[in-house]
């Protein structure tokens, strides 16, 4: 990526007199530092994002339950080079499954169905095959967002392009034309093992809508994104035309443009979020404001616990990986679409977090590095010994 292209957009929230100690800790998250996993050279953050040919990136972390400061770098479209600036959307990918399951939980909270229910006694508009399996348990909306169902597409979904037939929700768990890929079904006994499942979203976002009688989208701009103030972010897909001028086009893992500007995901729980880096973090920060007691924007205490507690096989919740780094405990996440990638991650109790969003296939390389990064310069209970203070 030249330098000509780089461009840096910056916004803090904090108050004038913190300003400066903020901008001194962005300095040495863009310093030069040895990327250890790949054993390199001092870089600074632009050398990282140049090293694995990522256009553009946007940051933004959480600190004290708010979002301290969002930054972005680089290009939204390395054909017209338009910068990326506060307003531009990134396809969440996978990071559109939690927020999916926040929603599923809300159901479960106001009595729609329940989380331990079989997911077929919920559903009307179509039924997940009998288990070949003979006798055993059956599939519940916790199993399915979690992935411990026992449903084995471990493959992740290939979009369409603009313009191109899309196919229902029915058609894309039976794996009837026009989906691009096989049907969704079981490959085990639910509750024995942990594969995570795309389809399995896609069966909890059939049972959620059926069970509402609502379009997905509307579901969850009416119990999610509007209540948490996620004003940049759509479940619609395709996006609506209104939207499409701030989106960031898509790019192969050589950096470049790949054809059209982004695809398709009628699979929105699994997905199909168009966000920035500071709507997704307020999602974060509201999970951890809901289990602090601060809040019941979406769920109570109770409904959110289970965004956070591994079902006991595997390391998911419901929506979240929670992992052990350290002395701290986090909930995570991240996403994979055609020319886009994402991640977040949180502590459980403490009120900090990072999330990134990159319009290219070496987003992630580039994320992990950056997670180090805030990890050390905030002191993070991740690592023993802080690179940075």
């Amino acid at each position: 990526m030249a330098s000509r292209l780089f461009f840096v957009a910056l916004a803090v929230f904090c108050a004038p007199a913190n300003a400066k100690s903020i901008a001194d800790q962005i300095a040495r998250i863009e310093a030069p530092q040895s990327p250890n996993r790949q054993g390199a050279d001092p870089l600074t953050l632009q050398q990282i994002l140049e090293r694995f040919h990522v256009p553009g990136i946007s940051i933004a972390v959480i600190y004290d339950f708010k979002v301290l400061w969002t930054k972005s770098y680089g290009v939204a479209d390395v054909e017209t080079r338009a910068p990326i600036t506060a307003d531009t959307l990134f396809q969440a990918a996978s990071l559109s499954k939690p927020v999916a399951a926040m929603a599923s939980l809300k159901a479960t909270q106001i009595g729609k169905f329940g989380l331990d229910q079989d997911v077929n006694t919920i559903l009307k508009s179509w039924k997940l095959p009998d288990s070949p399996f003979g006798s055993g348990a059956a599939v519940t909306p916790r199993m399915l967002m979690s992935h411990t169902s026992g449903t084995g597409d471990g493959f992740g979904f290939p979009g369409y392009e603009p313009g191109a037939p899309l196919p229902t929700q029915q058609q894309i768990l039976d794996g009837k034309k026009p989906s691009a890929l096989g049907p969704v079904r079981l490959v085990r006994p639910a509750l024995t093992a942990s594969q995570y499942s795309g389809g399995a979203a896609q069966i909890e976002q059939l049972a959620l809508t059926d069970a509402t009688g609502m379009p997905f989208a509307t579901i969850m701009q009416d119990w999610v994104l509007a209540p948490i103030g996620m004003t940049h972010s759509s479940f619609e897909q395709p996006l609506p035309p209104d939207m499409q001028r701030y989106t960031a086009r898509a790019h192969g893992p050589d950096g470049k443009s790949m054809g059209p500007r982004w695809r398709v995901y009628p699979e929105q729980a699994a997905a199909g979020l168009w966000t920035t880096a500071a709507d997704y973090a307020l999602f974060m920060i509201e999970v951890q404001k809901t289990l602090a007691g601060r809040s019941t924007t979406v769920l109570d205490r109770a409904t959110m616990q289970n965004m956070v507690t591994p079902v006991g096989v595997g390391p998911y919740a419901v929506g979240f990986e929670i992992v052990q780094e350290g002395q701290g405990w986090y909930f995570k996440h991240n996403g994979a679409n055609w020319g886009f990638r994402s991640f977040a991650m949180a502590h459980v109790a403490k009120g900090y977090g990072v999330v990134i969003m990159a319009n290219g296939d070496g987003g992630l390389p580039a994320a992990s590095e950056i997670v180090d990064r805030v990890a050390a310069a905030y002191g993070w209970d991740m690592l023993d010994k802080p690179m940075l203070r």
